[in-house]
């Protein structure tokens, strides 16, 4: 495959593996040879790339000999049970699961944000949660004008959070629906279509469900700020892929319309839809498959003097995930 490094994907045929897949190729990512790697389920099967049919194979500890980059998205647990052998391999590698993000050794990086850290590694660096990412993107442009204090957001989060399943899951039961027919869930916990029901991760002693301090705990941690406040209430709706987000920051100084316009238009990683006239704005339909996140909405918060408010979008499995991982192999190449 040419000059670059040797690379395995773990989690290769997952809705997030495959867009690894197909981000390496689009952003023509310096590939030597490339393992697919997945549970002994997947084996066999062949995913292109570049023009070339590759076989999967199945994930073990032997699966890094030789590799130099390690992209991880196969869930925690793997992450956990693997992660620790690909580095000793030799390989560095960039995980998207939730294993090692609070980790005080391991930089928690979006390239956008704080590409620095991901020179601080220790042979991991992690991917941030999805919703994380995609709220942050919009919101850096603004705290680098005047320093964020609060944030208080409610993320409308796609199937696609859930996993390729739960993409087909909404697919089925909307059928079924349409038909007449009752809802019945087996991945997600409730009927996801023609509903949406509270995010379903585990709900902690605080009330909080662990998406929701996954937002409070890793902006803390990406912005390095323990005092920035941050209130979350995550929710499912019935939409495939891309996650939306209605976000009120207050911050140090009252930053106005227009100068929150102006910083987001010339942000990185960032397309501004903000048509007023035409009462168009971010919305999923748009942001699937756009490497960007769309931000728009942007008005005075009525309840504070030094409040915004602004409604987001984001493809959940691009930014939210692949891409943002590919470009933080990037940083290191």
């Amino acid at each position: 495959m040419g000059h670059g490094l040797h690379i395995a994907i773990a989690g290769a045929t997952g809705a997030v593996g495959v867009e690894m897949l197909a981000t390496l190729e689009k952003r023509n990512f310096p590939v030597r040879s490339l393992r697919l790697l997945a549970s002994s389920r997947s084996v066999g099967r062949e995913l292109v790339f570049r023009g070339e049919k590759l076989r999967v194979e199945e994930l073990r500890h032997d699966s890094f000999d030789g590799v130099e980059l390690a992209l991880f998205s196969a869930g925690a647990a793997r992450s956990r049970e693997f992660a620790g052998t690909a580095v000793r391999a030799g390989a560095v590698v960039v995980d998207n699961s939730s294993a090692f993000r609070m980790d005080p050794a391991v930089p928690l990086v979006v390239p956008e944000i704080n590409p620095g850290d991901a020179n601080k590694h220790r042979g991991t660096i992690a991917n941030p949660n999805c919703t994380t990412i995609i709220m942050l993107v919009a919101l850096h442009p603004l705290h680098r004008l005047s320093p964020i204090t609060r944030i208080t957001v409610s993320t409308y989060q796609s199937a696609s959070g859930a996993g390729a399943k739960a993409m087909t899951e909404l697919e089925k039961q909307t059928a079924e629906v349409l038909s007449g027919r009752e809802a019945v869930p087996q991945v997600l916990p409730h009927p996801i279509a023609f509903n949406l029901f509270s995010h379903n991760s585990r709900i902690g002693p605080n009330g909080y469900c662990e998406e929701e301090m996954k937002m409070v705990n890793e902006t803390r941690k990406i912005l390095h700020n323990d005092r920035v406040r941050i209130s979350a209430t995550c929710v499912r709706v019935p939409v495939l892929r891309a996650h939306a987000e209605a976000i009120t920051v207050e911050q140090e100084r009252k930053v106005s319309v227009e100068e929150a316009r102006a910083a987001l238009e010339d942000a990185p990683g960032v397309r501004l839809v903000d048509d007023r006239e035409h009462n168009t704005f971010p919305m999923p339909i748009d942001a699937t498959g756009q490497d960007e996140v769309l931000v728009g909405r942007l008005r005075d918060d009525l309840t504070s003097d030094r409040g915004l408010a602004l409604f987001v979008c984001g493809d959940q499995l691009l930014k939210g995930a692949a891409l943002n991982a590919v470009q933080i192999a990037e940083l290191l190449v």
